[in-house]
């Protein structure tokens, strides 16, 4: 009789299979077995806030096969992911298996390598009720203002739209930003640059600082004209050369916050992007025999710990020393402090096997998970190494009472700087006060002068402040205390999907209907939308985990005051008849004569004929990304890609076929590589856990495939949405040329029409 694992994500079950033999059956929960019901609020507020948890539809039959291999098995190992979340399926598994939780046996694998689950399974515990009340606190306040909010902005705004706890606070936070932007008034200041000589004839730039009381900021013209009339009188002498030796510490490894900012400034990766891939790499990857087979490659990817194993440590310093040498490890190892609020329930994110550099590995991996890899590798393995140091120089030039400055470094050991250096402390390097790297000033000594060659006013104004893009909102989040990292690309994913906030190149803009959702909100239920508010309820969920409060208390505590607001805005709102504001442009309808508004739609901005249904008349905002294959034909220029053939390095060009563009190799037809076109959206695969569905070719052509083609052989032309069905619970999909949802179920047979598709989605 064997023992039976099961784990969360079907991806996980070879590997871990693998590890622990014969004696164990491994078989996937795929995340949640049970819920609170779609069709009421499934909470019993008046009795002590009791949930009343349903299996989720469509997944009978999965929980008949795991009750089925539960009772034939020796033993039942929980092994869902290690977090509150992972927790609670556990218990609900347990539940589900009528196993009582002082008898469960929970697992958790921090890395999916032989040693940790093996090691894992040897040492199992009971179910972490803590965890799971945390999970389960969490849910229910979700759930009560969701449920609560979301009937009233139905009856006012727009029906459809939900509230919720963090995403409303994370839309208030884009629409405050874009209020400043809006009041911003631009103010002028100016610069001015010198190009000076010694007496050896060596050249270097230096610029304008202010006078001997310290720093002057030059706000208009007449005031760098007065500074330039001044020096055009007088020389500039040496006043002062200050030379230092700096350390540069580097930085820590990742977290999750970290980690989805850095992905997102270093390789242009959405959060769920990264997130997508680290799953991969977490969960197991075939490297090769040579290399260990199917393994995890880095530890458990959400995480707000700095912490780093000791085993870890050790093996990262003894690669550093034989990879580098002796100097480029620190004498003891290092620690990091993680921030006020931290769980530290994991280790940092790391590769599990120092060894496996991304360089020996490559060939294993797709494009992106190379990319990410390599990212948490070198970040990992220079927090581990020396500090650089740098020679600094700051030196001061005074003409006519004026102070003109340069400063900069040089590297005179690069230390972990050879591996890694941090988005920050590039941008720290080249920003406003022009402190330059690599600087070269000439031997100088006080009081000599030097001879002016030319000098450079320029005028210019201060910027607004820049929209939020994905990382620097996680990053605010992160700050605030607001959100978990299992929760940051949730929320945007959410706000996102509510038409609440929509992209414009990285940013995230927040739309009329955002912006109305988000005043409707601060005007009736200031708390749910409060900053303080909500991160003091993130540090309640983490006093539940500790042991410190109960759930009941903290959801009871809220409701107090909720209740009062829910029923004032009853009596406001719902009385009240709120338009949300049409963008209107310049556009006239060619076959109604009206003018055209803007519309948002799964592909960004359209114009529409505001006579909708009567006309139904749609037109693009912007130009397509690429340039049509007929205007390359004429122009006879090949357009080519600005990435390279994947089987033999060269040129990759546009080509088309009747499935639309597509990049071909320019040694065709001796190498017959191809890459598509695609367009990503943000829907997972039906068949395969956590791929990122792509739509190809055009108009009447358009199908959809998975992006693990193939090891995945999902295909459809009918489009796959991020709905569910209320029947059953499966995907809905769109019903190709027809305005119809239907359910994947064809036994299930739910349908809804919907509104037609505008011909700027297609």
């Amino acid at each position: 009789m064997a023992n039976l694992v099961i784990v969360e994500s079907p991806t996980k079950v070879g590997a871990i299979k693998k590890y622990l033999g014969s004696n164990y059956k491994v078989v996937a929960s795929k995340g949640h077995l049970r819920d609170l019901p779609k069709s009421t609020l499934g909470v019993d507020i008046e009795n002590g806030f009791e949930p009343h948890y349903i299996n989720i539809r469509g997944k009978g039959d999965l929980i008949k096969e795991i009750k089925k291999e539960a009772k034939n098995a020796k033993k039942v190992f929980l092994a869902t992911d290690p977090d509150r979340e992972g927790e609670a399926i556990a218990w609900h598994l347990a539940n589900v298996l009528g196993i009582p939780v002082e008898k469960t046996l929970r697992v958790s694998f921090n890395e999916i390598t032989p040693t940790v689950v093996k090691a894992s399974i040897k040492e199992p515990r009971n179910i972490d009720m803590n965890l799971v009340n945390a999970q389960q606190t969490r849910r229910l306040f979700d759930r009560i203002v969701g449920y609560k909010i979301s009937p009233l902005l139905w009856k006012t705004v727009k029906s459809g739209l939900s509230a919720g706890r963090v995403q409303s606070v994370a839309t208030r936070i884009l629409v405050e930003r874009e209020n400043e932007i809006a009041a911003f008034v631009p103010v002028e200041y100016w610069t001015i640059e010198a190009e000076l000589q010694n007496a050896e004839g060596k050249n270097f730039t230096v610029r304008f600082f202010g006078d001997e009381n310290g720093k002057v900021k030059l706000s208009s013209e007449n005031d760098a004209n007065a500074v330039l009339n001044a020096i055009n009188k007088g020389k500039f002498t040496v006043k002062s050369v200050k030379r230092a030796d700096k350390q540069k510490l580097p930085a820590p490894p990742f977290i999750t916050s970290t980690l989805q900012q850095e992905a997102s400034y270093k390789l242009g990766f959405q959060s769920a992007r990264t997130m997508r891939v680290a799953q991969e790499l977490y969960e197991g990857i075939n490297v090769g025999s040579e290399y260990g087979g199917v393994q995890g490659l880095i530890t458990y990817m959400r995480t707000d710990s700095l912490r780093i194993s000791d085993d870890a440590q050790s093996a990262a310093r003894e690669f550093i020393v034989e990879k580098y040498g002796e100097e480029y490890a620190p004498k003891t190892p290092r620690k990091y402090k993680a921030g006020k609020g931290a769980q530290d329930a994991h280790e940092a994110i790391r590769p599990s096997k120092v060894e496996l550099t991304p360089s020996l590995i490559k060939k294993a991996l797709t494009p992106d998970q190379y990319k990410l890899y390599k990212l948490i590798w070198e970040r990992f393995v220079a927090s581990q190494m020396q500090s650089a140091k740098l020679n600094t120089v700051t030196a001061d030039f005074v003409n006519n009472g004026y102070i003109f400055r340069a400063s900069g470094y040089t590297v005179a050991f690069p230390g972990y700087m050879t591996v890694y250096e941090a988005t920050e402390e590039v941008k720290a390097h080249s920003d406003e006060v022009a402190i330059v790297k690599d600087i070269r000033i000439p031997a100088l000594s006080d009081g000599e002068v030097l001879n002016m060659l030319s000098v450079a006013p320029e005028q210019h104004y201060t910027e607004a402040p820049p929209r939020y893009t994905e990382a620097s909102l996680i990053k605010f989040l992160e700050e605030k205390g607001i959100g978990r990292p299992s929760t940051y690309t949730p929320i945007i994913t959410t706000i996102l999907a509510r038409n609440y906030v929509h992209r414009e190149g990285k940013a995230l803009v927040p739309t009329q209907l955002g912006i109305l959702t988000t005043k409707l909100m601060e005007e009736n239920f200031a708390d749910v939308v409060d900053y303080k508010f909500t991160a003091n309820m993130e540090t309640d969920l983490d006093k539940i985990e500790a042991g410190e409060l109960e759930c009941v208390d903290v959801l009871a505590d809220f409701w107090k005051d909720f209740k009062v607001d829910l029923a004032k805005a009853e009596e406001k709102i719902g009385s009240e008849d709120i338009k949300i504001p049409v963008e209107e442009t310049d556009i006239i309808c060619d076959k109604c004569g009206a003018t055209m508004v803007v519309r948002m739609g799964k592909f960004g901005k359209f114009a529409a004929c505001p006579n909708f249904p009567k006309c139904r008349n749609t037109k693009p905002l912007t130009p397509p990304e690429e340039q049509s294959v007929e205007e390359n034909k004429e122009s006879k220029k090949e357009i080519i890609a600005d990435f390279k053939c994947e089987k033999c390095g060269s040129d990759m060009v546009l080509r088309s076929s009747r499935f639309g563009s597509f990049y071909a190799c320019s040694k065709y037809p001796t190498c017959k590589f191809i890459k598509p076109i695609t367009k990503e959206i943000d829907v997972p695969c039906p068949k395969c856990a956590g791929k990122v569905l792509t739509k190809y070719g055009k108009k009447k052509t358009v199908f959809y495939s998975c992006e693990n083609y193939p090891k995945c052989d999902f295909s459809s032309w009918d489009m796959p949405t991020a709905e569910s069905c209320p029947d059953c619970g499966k995907m809905l999909f769109r019903k190709k040329g027809k305005d119809l949802l239907i359910c994947a179920d064809k036994d299930c047979g739910y349908k809804r029409a919907v509104e037609p598709i505008k011909e700027s989605e297609e």
